[in-house]
């Protein structure tokens, strides 16, 4: 079964991520009040409600984007599956592991 199936249980959640400037490494927005950046999907914040996704969505824009610390920054979805945290589509669950013609390579080798 796909795992953007609709008639599979989990929930449909949202994450933001972007790239980092300095050394483009790929990032997710932090859980919290600080607007803080974390590199592994794992640690990244979770929004169940679309409109709580867009605040932080635009608010983390504004500061990474002000500040030239990252660029492309954007909201993803994605569903918890046994445990994991699995994006919906495919460039996503790239972003989040790395390379796809070595593992021993990226985040993906770091697990």
């Amino acid at each position: 079964m796909a795992l953007n199936d609709k008639s599979r249980n989990e929930a449909v959640l949202k994450a933001i991520t972007a790239n980092r400037l300095r050394d483009g490494e790929v990032i997710f927005l932090a859980p919290g009040p600080g607007l803080g950046w974390v590199e592994r999907l794992d640690d990244a914040a979770l929004f169940e409600d679309a409109a709580a996704a867009e605040t932080a969505l635009a608010a983390a824009k504004t500061k990474a984007e002000g500040e030239q610390f990252a660029v492309d920054v954007y909201a993803f979805d994605l569903r918890v599956v046994d445990g994991q945290r699995v994006p919906v589509k495919t460039r996503e669950r790239i972003r989040a592991l790395g390379p796809t013609v070595r593992i021993d390579l990226g985040k993906q080798a770091a697990a």
